[in-house]
């Protein structure tokens, strides 16, 4: 994610493969979480390089084409993260939050290109980032498992975590031809959360 060379490699070799890439969802991340004052450099240039470097190289690397075709589809997965703030994880917010900024920029730069951009800012949701969550609240707070994993889903008013294929077909949606319309959108896919 964080390696221009390599990921202009791969988008070069998918366009032989398959031809110019027309839908590109920027998933990858990462989080970890530490006080403020214990977060260092070196943590948090790496989150704010998976998390949004890596959004900007393959955006780069696919945008050409798309704007050449007139058609396209950047689906940026953010993060409610990204549109409020949580303590002790200060470099994954704005990491994501740059991401929803990143996304704004580029809707607004290329409106007229046919090339939507979009992001998809989910909640806690049921992956390994959630889990490794509740396994530090577990064993840096205290709390038991059950404890952690009611904690982190009493931030959705529906009282749970949201489960990835939801979080999937907003993806999907904004992938189709009838969403042309829809660009420099940030949707929270959180049960309520956000609104």
């Amino acid at each position: 994610m964080t390696d221009a060379e390599a990921i202009e490699r791969v988008v070069e070799q998918a366009a032989q493969d398959l031809g110019p890439v027309n839908i590109l969802v920027n998933n990858a991340g990462a989080a970890s979480s530490a006080p403020f004052l214990k977060t260092d450099l070196a943590r948090w240039q790496s989150l704010l390089d998976i998390n949004l470097t890596g959004p900007f190289l393959l955006t780069r690397a696919v945008l050409p084409d798309m704007l050449e075709q007139k058609s396209g589809r950047i689906i940026n997965v953010a993060s409610t993260a990204g549109m409020i703030g949580y303590s002790y994880v200060a470099p994954y917010v704005a990491s994501k939050h740059g991401v929803i900024g990143l996304t704004r920029a580029l809707a607004t730069e290329y409106a007229k290109s046919g090339v939507t951009f979009n992001s998809v800012c989910p909640g806690f949701t049921e992956t390994d980032i959630a889990a490794r969550t509740i396994d530090t609240m577990v064993s840096k707070a205290g709390r038991t498992e059950e404890e952690a994993y009611a904690e982190l889903a009493s931030l959705n008013p529906q009282g749970r975590l949201v489960q990835p294929d939801e979080v999937a077909q907003a993806v999907g949606w904004l992938a189709l031809p009838g969403s042309t319309s829809i660009n420099g959108q940030s949707i929270a896919v959180a049960g309520g959360e956000v609104m």
